[in-house]
């Protein structure tokens, strides 16, 4: 695989897509994507963080069709109203990228629907979004990026406590929510084929990139904070960290089913490569469990 780059993105004037997430990888996928034609809606829960993710897009491409739309994944009434908001507003979808989620919450938290948070909103809360957004996804040959971490290596989908009642650990919780991410993408492709749904499911992880995703939930001054502003040379730009995602989205050369991340250094930075699959992940009975049990917590079938 040749060294892809944000410069090898096709045209995609006329298509549409929806990113999760209005900082980090969420802000560089939608510039990249808007700076090869693509008509962007950004979602996230602060509509003030989300207008300044759409004017610093629009100051860097001027002319770029790029909106925010209001969407809380730890709420799936939110997620109901923004799916049918896109309804609404829009045609059809050609890509959503599936990448917003916090990371390593101190202690048990819970969503408004009572699902553990790093679980119900990295996880859980996309996976009612790309079923409530099926119609739309359903209109043409359309993609579907999950994002994944290079913790899902050491994650595992714990079927007797799924939600953490009995047991909450930070990391565990992290590492299970993003191993559930790579599962539902790769049996989205597999159900997809199966039922000639019309859409592909992929996955993408952004190796270790500078955002501000330790900050936002661990804080500035927390251990984790404090590496992560004084160690930031070790970490590859949050623009970097994107290029898997939008690899998977855009090129011709990304398959469904496919997962992919950064080609060096144990998959950690550089360029996007085919990602190595945990074992939990290649398991058709774990997925089709994993999937069964979302569709129950969440109420929503696809």
């Amino acid at each position: 695989m040749t060294k892809w780059t944000a410069a090898d993105i096709p045209h995609l004037h006329g298509r549409t897509a929806v990113v999760t997430g209005t900082g980090g990888l969420g802000l560089e996928t939608a510039l990249a994507l808007a700076r090869a034609g693509c008509d962007v809606t950004i979602a996230g829960r602060n509509p003030e963080k989300g207008a300044e993710t759409v004017s610093h897009i629009v100051r860097a491409v001027p002319g770029a069709t790029v909106q925010f739309g209001k969407l809380d994944l730890a709420n799936l009434s939110s997620v109901t109203s923004f799916a049918q908001h896109m309804e609404n507003e829009k045609q059809s979808l050609d890509l959503l990228v599936n990448n917003a989620g916090v990371m390593l919450t101190p202690k048990r938290q819970v969503t408004n629907d009572g699902f553990e948070l790093q679980l119900g909103t990295n996880y859980l809360g996309h996976f009612a979004l790309t079923a409530r957004l099926k119609p739309l996804l359903s209109k043409g040959n359309a993609r579907v990026v999950s994002l994944s971490s290079l913790a899902a290596n050491g994650g595992h989908i714990d079927f007797d406590d799924i939600n953490a009642e009995k047991n909450y650990r930070p990391l565990a919780g992290y590492s299970q929510s993003k191993l559930a991410c790579l599962m539902f993408a790769l049996e989205l492709d597999s159900r997809s084929r199966a039922g000639g749904w019309g859409h592909s499911g992929l996955a993408a992880h952004p190796g270790v990139a500078r955002t501000d995703l330790v900050h936002n939930t661990l804080g500035r001054r927390s251990l984790e904070g404090l590496a992560r502003t004084f160690l930031w040379f070790l970490l590859q730009p949050a623009s970097q960290g994107a290029l898997p995602s939008l690899y998977a989205a855009t090129s011709a050369h990304a398959v469904g089913g496919g997962y992919y991340g950064p080609d060096r250094l144990r998959e950690t930075r550089g360029h996007p490569h085919p990602a190595r699959i945990p074992a939990q992940a290649l398991d058709p009975i774990a997925r089709n469990k994993l999937w069964e049990i979302s569709e129950h917590m969440t109420g929503i079938a696809f």
